[in-house]
């Protein structure tokens, strides 16, 4: 149990279309165990949900460099080598970060791809179209229909259950990172490229849900292959008929443990 482990810095990085918010319930958990838990918001969501959405100019052209940086000062900062925890883009990030030299141990949950993984499964395409169907979408913040999310997102949810979750986190999301992450395979100098083989790396998991639309399984198992010669620790694991929610979906208390279990018994400090 998670709640036996030695007390852990904890850094939450949330992704596109989210904040902090999403993390509510494992910044609860861990905090009861014990845990000093850190959930920043990226550069331009600060701040309530609902205000966000009144004034989404706010993220609109935020690229990914600057929402990188910023968690990467934060991690520099603190007084300890965290266990970094991101979700989707934040799962992009917490790899870019470990592939920095930071933090102990890393999880990257439903992780959108850093650049060299290849497969764009249709699902993918689909989730992402509303913004890259529109080249002029780069520079905007683009909101999520409640349709769209529960595509995307909460697919293994009724329209119910996906109404309320898109009612209390979905924000406005910057199309300028969904752009730069979609074709970082073809820039040289895309800002998701790492170096897939570093040996000091911190220990990285990756987690994916079964029925994950936005990035489904074929995804994160490529994404892993990448590191196969990286004689730092990479493991994998599937998280049987979950959405792309699974940081908040029923049973994300399950992930919640796992990903920390794992980042303690990994953990390099």
């Amino acid at each position: 149990m998670t709640g036996t482990s030695p007390a852990r810095t904890v850094v939450l990085i949330h992704g596109l279309w989210m904040t902090p918010r999403s993390w509510e319930g494992w910044t609860e958990r861990y905090q009861a165990q014990g845990h000093r838990v850190i959930a920043p918001a990226w550069p331009g969501l600060d701040g309530e949900v609902e205000e966000i959405r009144r004034n989404p100019s706010r993220i609109a052209g935020v690229g990914l460099g600057e929402v990188i940086a910023r968690y990467e000062e934060v991690v520099r900062n603190l007084d300890e080598a965290p266990v970094i925890i991101g979700h989707s883009f934040g799962g992009a990030i917490t790899q870019i970060l470990l592939d920095r030299g930071l933090g102990s141990a890393g999880v990257a949950i439903d992780s959108a791809p850093v650049k060299g993984v290849l497969p764009l499964p249709y699902s993918t395409l689909k989730s992402a179209w509303p913004v890259l169907g529109n080249p002029a979408n780069r520079n905007k913040a683009i909101a999520l229909t409640p349709r769209q999310f529960h595509y995307g997102f909460t697919n293994t949810l009724s329209e119910e259950e996906s109404a309320a979750v898109h009612e209390r986190y979905q924000v406005p999301g910057s199309a300028r990172v969904l752009f730069q992450g979609a074709f970082a395979n073809f820039n040289p100098r895309a800002v998701t490229k790492i170096d897939a083989r570093n040996p000091r790396r911190a220990p990285l998991l990756l987690i994916a849900g079964e029925k994950d639309h936005i990035v489904p399984p074929k995804i994160n198992k490529a994404n892993w292959r990448l590191y196969r010669k990286s004689p730092a620790v990479t493991e994998y694991h599937e998280f049987p008929g979950r959405s792309h929610f699974v940081i908040g979906q029923d049973g994300w208390e399950e992930v919640a443990d796992h990903a920390l279990d794992w980042a303690t018994r990994h953990s390099r400090i």
